[in-house]
């Protein structure tokens, strides 16, 4: 989540409604030549082939994804590779393969591509049956999924036990159950979350408590300790911990969310507080000092006030900053996040501080990529048309050089203030995940949704595909939102009297995206408990939100969807159920 890890949070869940789950589809901007994404050739270009696979320098709908509901999105300011969580606990991967980070053999497969992103069930790794993936987290070369149950399944790069197995094993090719899991009172304390830098991980019970694995090297292990010794050949070596322990700083308190960047994390308690522990460079900690904090510390002002407004809410962690939204949804940074001015290597925030620009904004969530940074917020000024829940989304960043601010085609690539994201005016955005070279946003569908750009593009054909003819104006044809095949209105079966004022998808599309396997039981069988205590291995020695609703049983209908969802009377099945199609739908004309 540039050199450091960060985790998207689950998307909240809508007005509180009981059971109802906000999903949306995905959006991408930046990099999509994902070995080559922020590469060289011998002549200093860059090692991009537009042709293809082009930097995308406004936001585009994911094509093969346009037909799934996303509730939430994961990706790391530290690598090239996205995680998606659906309506269903299903995941899809897709990005650079370094290290089999994506479950996949690395050698044979150096990527996997937009055009074609990798589906993965939970039943698929042996879980227990009705088990769905509900987090995921990524570091630079690895990859942890979160199980329903519990389970943590990991893969990746672990030559510093940073997937949690033995690092004589030092690369996982396909994921793995992680073992021995936490314990409490004798029982499995079941992981609801995970975070991960570039050479650890972190998990978070149910229970709130934290555990880490990984290296030790910058105290991001929160141990109290990093090992540091002389190893093989007077190589100084550090602590390597294979399975997860507890940190030392947070006895008693209840931490309900984690993040991390390259070398350090951040936590959030139920009660808003904020602890920080790990590398201090650029005072990325907001402990005002650059001192590695080996334990959880806890951030003192501005979030420990007797006023309530003033606590934390959100916490988000970049590759040499962290990010507090409070609950007065006000945006506080600290560490390097600029190469200039205020907020550089040269002038750090130390401690958390507001950007001037923000300071009237009402922020929803942020994000921090390899060099940019996002703002959620809700929009003071929307269009007429415009839903009562319409978003501003800011970014900034500099050095970034593939689109992944999505400012837009005739934009700069870079900006050293917060600046809106005109493209996506209007979208609706409930979530960013902020990859290294790449941004990920998560889009509720809707008209401004429909006219963006899709990414692969694809040559459709120009004529309805059922008569073939040219009617004029008065009866243009109709696109699938995915495929892009037009459609007379008349020309369907059976036919439309007008335009529906939801996305719409042909029947290929419709029913291109199956989900069986994945059926309910009254709970996922718990992690079995670990087999033996906890033991560090020295390096040198051997080297708001809820979770997706239960899957619905056979025969159960899935949680309604939106008003919009079912549009001029007609009863439609959503894209991502099985069997959905035309049922009389068509979607509505684009805006060119």
């Amino acid at each position: 989540m540039s050199d450091d890890t960060k985790s998207e949070q689950p998307a909240p869940t809508a007005n509180g409604a009981k059971n109802e789950v906000v999903w949306g589809r995905i959006v991408i901007a930046g990099g999509t030549d994902w070995p080559s994404v922020g590469k060289k050739d011998k002549g200093g270009q860059s090692a991009v082939d537009q042709d293809a696979h082009p930097d995308l320098y406004e936001p585009h709908v994911l094509r093969p994804l346009c037909n799934v509901r996303i509730v939430s999105v994961h990706g790391s300011p530290c690598g090239s590779h996205f995680v998606a969580i659906d309506y269903h606990g299903v995941a899809w991967l897709w990005g650079r393969n370094g290290s089999s980070c994506l479950g996949v053999d690395s050698e044979t497969t150096p990527a996997l591509y937009c055009d074609s992103p990798r589906r993965l069930t939970a039943a698929e790794l042996n879980a227990p049956r009705g088990t769905r993936f509900v987090h995921a987290a990524l570091g630079r070369h690895h990859t942890l999924l979160v199980g329903s149950g519990g389970q943590v399944w990991s893969a990746g790069l672990n030559a510093l036990a940073q997937c949690g197995h033995p690092p004589s094993k030092s690369e996982i090719k396909t994921f793995t159950l992680i073992e021995n899991l936490p314990t409490l009172n004798g029982k499995p304390d079941r992981i609801v979350q995970a975070s991960a830098g570039i050479t650890f991980s972190a998990l978070l019970t149910e229970s709130g408590r934290v555990y880490t694995f990984g290296s030790g090297e910058h105290g991001q292990l929160g141990n109290g300790r990093t090992g540091e010794q002389l190893g093989l050949n007077r190589k100084i070596v550090f602590d390597v911990v294979e399975e997860p322990a507890p940190i030392q700083g947070l006895d008693g308190k209840h931490v309900e969310q984690i993040a991390s960047g390259n070398q350090h994390s951040i936590a959030l308690t139920k009660d808003g507080l904020v602890y920080t522990w790990g590398s201090g460079g650029y005072c990325r900690t907001g402990l005002s000092n650059q001192e590695t904090a080996m334990t959880a510390k806890l951030v003192s002002a501005p979030f420990t006030g007797e006023h309530e407004e003033t606590r934390a809410w959100k916490v988000f962690a970049g590759p040499t900053n962290s990010i507090v939204i409070d609950r007065q949804r006000m945006l506080w940074i600290c560490g390097k996040w600029k190469l200039t001015g205020d907020g550089s290597a040269g002038a750090t925030y130390t401690t958390f501080k507001h950007i001037n620009d923000l300071t009237a904004c009402k922020v929803v969530t942020a994000a921090s990529g390899g060099v940019t940074h996002f703002a959620v917020c809700p929009d003071d000024e929307p269009a007429e048309d415009a839903p009562a829940d319409a978003t501003m989304i800011v970014a900034w960043g500099q050095n970034a050089s593939h689109g992944e601010l999505g400012l837009g085609n005739d934009a700069p690539l870079s900006a050293t203030k917060p600046a809106k994201i005109e493209p996506l005016q209007g979208v609706q955005v409930i979530a960013v995940a902020a990859g290294q070279h790449s941004t990920v946003f998560l889009a509720k569908p809707g008209n401004e949704l429909s006219s963006l750009p899709r990414h692969p593009h694809v040559d459709a054909p120009t004529e309805c595909i059922v008569c073939g003819k040219d009617k004029g104006e008065d009866d243009s044809p109709l696109e699938c939102e995915k495929c892009e095949t037009p459609y007379h209105l008349g020309c369907l079966n059976p036919p439309l009297s007008k335009v529906p004022d939801d996305e719409w998808f042909c029947e290929k599309c419709g029913a291109s995206v199956s989900f069986p396997d994945i059926e309910s039981t009254p709970e996922p069988a718990p992690v079995p408990a670990p087999k033996e205590a906890v033991k560090p291995v020295a390096n040198g020695a051997v080297a708001h939100e809820e979770a997706p609703p239960a899957a619905p049983k056979d025969g159960d209908a899935a949680p309604a969807a939106p008003a919009n969802g079912e549009s001029n009377g007609l009863k439609r099945k959503e894209p991502d159920e099985p069997g959905a199609g035309v049922e009389g739908d068509a979607k509505k004309q684009k805006t060119e």
